[in-house]
């Protein structure tokens, strides 16, 4: 035991942790807390440590030269100090890397940065992970040699590995995964039957769970109470357009309202009908995150555009908090998508077309991979809607990803133009929305996405390759001393996700006021102007 347990750490293992980890120091797309830096640097330097150990054992099968012992000695000096060098440089500078990207984005660089602090969360959680690693080597050394009892050694070994695999695999999915899931999916559920303070059941007829309404109180959950009580008042309206305004309608089906999505969203067009929703202006078909939220400043905007003359809906598919869902969920999130606009379209397309309300799709994070799963590609979505506004897309989003990757030659990854822009164009900022120069016909598509977004820009693909967004010319408020390095970078914008809504409007994962000018573009009403966009602007801010 104590030759593998004990064992002193391998060279190519030391060297490769502490540039991993050293890597995780610069700085990534957002800032950080210090306790997550350390938590990262411990995460990355095992990473890098297994990636050194593995390259050393396949450089000693394959090379036979093995140095003296005054060699490596004197290599080993050399490489420890010149890693407590770099370590010591990395954590020096990191502070005012992190200050630097604080004030690209206009925040408070007075910061609390502990690196000796730092230095000591990543040493001591790499040194659990290191004796979790190696109490599993030692149970795959025990087991190999009690099979080479009765069987060749080279088969036992193989075994023995497939066998430890094996179980640290289940472990690892069955036991750790699945029983964290099921823990935050209990947690969740309690907090699905509460309500949000303040909240309280809505007096109007015009929302799901108000007098009459086919969806009762209870069976909203705690995100769709909040999205159907909090509808605009009629008297806020009127102040923002100076005519009087209509009693927005608001539909909302929660898990507990049927059983199935199917049923979910036929109870949802009957709540629409009882409403009278069809014989509004615009309507609206709404994505939900995991936990069944809506933007606020999606629905909102929409409704004081339109002066109270809307209607909104949206279906939960799961309680779960979004980066859970995003993990075991995205099916379910597909699957109701695809229910409720299939539903909601087909009764909409009963209409004389004369009088059927605009028909619009929008969704933030999660919800808007939910309304781009409900059709195949930009031409059907553009066939069958009247417009739609996706709001911070994951890079796992379908069509956003085809567009992505389609774009025209010479275009940024975060700004690209897909087909001289002529359905689908993104945006940061409002005067994005204006280029290429050429015409932009109805019905429009518009992607707001931040280019400090990490949920826009968070994939597996970080692992292994450079990504775009990385090269050439920068998009804005990118820190130019940002780069890509193997695994790392993975890691960098994995924890990004967790600070992505503390900085500013405008950043990470805050989209503000700029929702107003999304809606402008897609689906303004008749007679709206800039100058009313930028009084909404205003009022959202």
């Amino acid at each position: 035991m104590d030759r593998v347990v004990r064992r002193r750490l391998g060279f190519g293992g030391t060297l490769l942790a502490t540039l991993f980890a050293c890597a995780s120091l610069t700085p990534s797309l957002l800032p950080r807390p210090w306790l997550y830096q350390g938590v990262m640097g411990a995460v990355t330097g095992i990473l890098g440590y297994a990636v050194g150990a593995s390259l050393g054992a396949l450089g000693r099968s394959v090379i036979r030269y093995r140095p003296s012992e005054r060699a490596r000695r004197i290599s080993w000096r050399v490489m420890l100090g010149g890693c407590a060098a770099l370590a010591a440089v990395a954590l020096w500078y990191s502070y005012d890397w992190q200050r630097d990207l604080r004030s690209l984005m206009g925040m408070d660089t007075r910061i609390t940065w502990f690196p000796p602090v730092i230095l000591a969360v990543a040493v001591a959680l790499f040194c659990l992970c290191l004796l979790l690693a190696r109490l599993i080597r030692l149970a795959g050394r025990r087991l190999n040699a009690w099979l080479d009892r009765y069987v060749p050694a080279y088969v036992g070994h193989v075994v023995g590995a497939s066998v430890i695999a094996l179980v640290v695999t289940v472990f690892a999915n069955d036991v750790l995964f699945n029983g964290f899931v099921a823990r935050i999916s209990d947690i969740s559920s309690v907090a699905n039957e509460g309500t949000h303070p303040g909240v309280r059941r809505p007096a109007s007829a015009s929302v799901s769970g108000g007098p009459g309404s086919l969806v009762s109180w209870e069976s909203l959950g705690r995100e769709g109470r909040r999205f159907t009580a909090t509808a605009t008042t009629p008297a806020r309206l009127t102040a923002f357009s100076g005519r009087p305004a209509a009693q927005p309608i608001r539909v909302y089906v929660g898990l507990d309202g049927a059983s199935s999505p199917q049923q979910q969203a036929a109870l949802a067009v009957r709540e629409l009908e009882r409403t009278g929703a069809f014989g509004r202006r615009v309507l609206a078909v709404l994505g939900t995150t995991g936990t069944g939220w809506v933007d606020p400043h999606i629905a909102d905007a929409l409704e004081y555009m339109y002066n109270g003359q809307s209607a909104l809906v949206a279906m939960q598919y799961s309680y779960l908090p979004s980066w859970v869902s995003f993990m075991v969920d995205r099916d379910k999130a597909a699957a109701a998508g695809r229910a409720l606009f299939d539903a909601v379209r087909e009764r909409w397309a009963r209409l004389p077309a004369a009088k059927r309300p605009k028909l619009v799709l929008s969704g933030e994070s999660l919800g808007s991979y939910q309304m781009e799963e409900s059709v195949h590609d930009l031409d059907e979505l553009a066939a069958k809607a009247d417009g739609a506004m996706f709001v911070g897309p994951p890079n796992a989003n379908p069509i956003w990803r085809r567009l992505t990757t389609g774009r025209e030659r010479g275009s940024p990854v975060w700004r690209p133009v897909y087909d001289d822009g002529e359905t689908a164009r993104f945006a940061q900022e409002p005067g994005d929305l204006s280029e290429p120069p050429a015409p932009w016909p109805h019905p429009r598509v518009v992607y707001l996405q931040n280019t400090t977004d990490p949920v826009v820009w968070w994939s597996p693909e970080l692992i292994y390759d450079r990504p775009a967004w990385l090269e050439g010319e920068r998009g804005p408020g990118v820190n130019p001393e940002m780069n890509w390095f193997p695994l790392v970078t993975f890691w960098q914008v994995l924890v990004d996700m967790t600070a992505a809504l503390d900085v500013p409007a405008g950043h990470g994962h805050r989209y503000g006021a700029n929702i107003a000018d999304g809606w402008a573009a897609v689906a303004p009403p008749p007679g709206w102007a800039a100058g009313d966009t930028l009084r909404l602007r205003a009022l959202l801010t």
